[in-house]
């Protein structure tokens, strides 16, 4: 018998669009975001106890990547997206099943006029992702520092130098301007685009972040009010 899965919550962040999230949750604890709870999941007994953990596990929906069939083999951006590994061994969006794993860390549980709402850290989601399940994250089992990467090893380390003009800094909410910082520095571009001469952009907040990228460090050229 086929299950039907609940959407028990979505997250708000502050990407309303896939360019430009980092790659992997945890890499970039200075985004903020806040998961809030559907109307049927609200009841605060749900959650006792879930302010003991320091980072839970967040199981999602894949909700703009969904479309019919699937592929054996996919191209990991970070391997130049050309190079083809199995479905199974990536995280690739297009999968048979499109479900996300993600590990971020728990800042505070609130209970406000929308109910029961997670403030989290490190977040790799789109704005209005729906949540199909919350879990705790267990150090004495989820955590394995003996573990390998596979061809993944050395493609998550390295961060670029940022130039941020202090007139565009200043269109940023303060309380978000490291959050972008952060995810500036990891390097939003596809892997397999390495041109100085292009311009590059992604939406952050109701703002359009143009920067280029030459030598390893990254230029914010310009921000645009969406």
């Amino acid at each position: 018998m086929q299950h039907h899965f609940d959407v028990i919550a979505r997250i708000h962040t502050d990407f309303p669009t896939k360019f430009g999230i980092p790659r992997q949750s945890g890499l970039v604890e200075e985004l903020k975001a806040e998961i809030v709870m559907e109307p049927a999941y609200r009841d605060p007994a749900a959650v006792r106890g879930l302010e003991g953990f320091s980072h839970i596990w967040l199981i999602w929906n894949f909700s703009e990547s969904e479309r019919e069939g699937w592929s054996a083999a996919v191209t990991p951006p970070r391997l130049g997206g050309k190079k083809r590994m199995g479905v199974f061994a990536t995280r690739s969006p297009f999968r048979p099943n499109p479900i996300g794993l993600s590990c971020v860390r728990l800042e505070e549980i609130l209970f406000d006029h929308r109910g029961t709402v997670l403030r989290v850290s490190g977040a790799d989601l789109m704005d209005g992702t729906p949540i199909y399940d919350i879990k705790p994250y267990l150090p004495l089992s989820d955590c394995h520092p003996d573990a390998s990467a596979g061809f993944a090893e050395n493609t998550a380390g390295d961060r670029l130098q940022v130039i941020f003009p202090q007139e565009l800094a200043a269109m940023i909410p303060e309380d978000r301007l490291q959050g972008l910082i952060a995810a500036l520095r990891g390097d939003p571009r596809p892997g397999y685009q390495n041109d100085p001469t292009r311009e590059y952009g992604f939406n952050f907040m109701h703002f359009d972040v143009r920067f280029c990228v030459a030598d390893g460090v990254l230029t914010v050229t310009e921000i645009e009010v969406l």
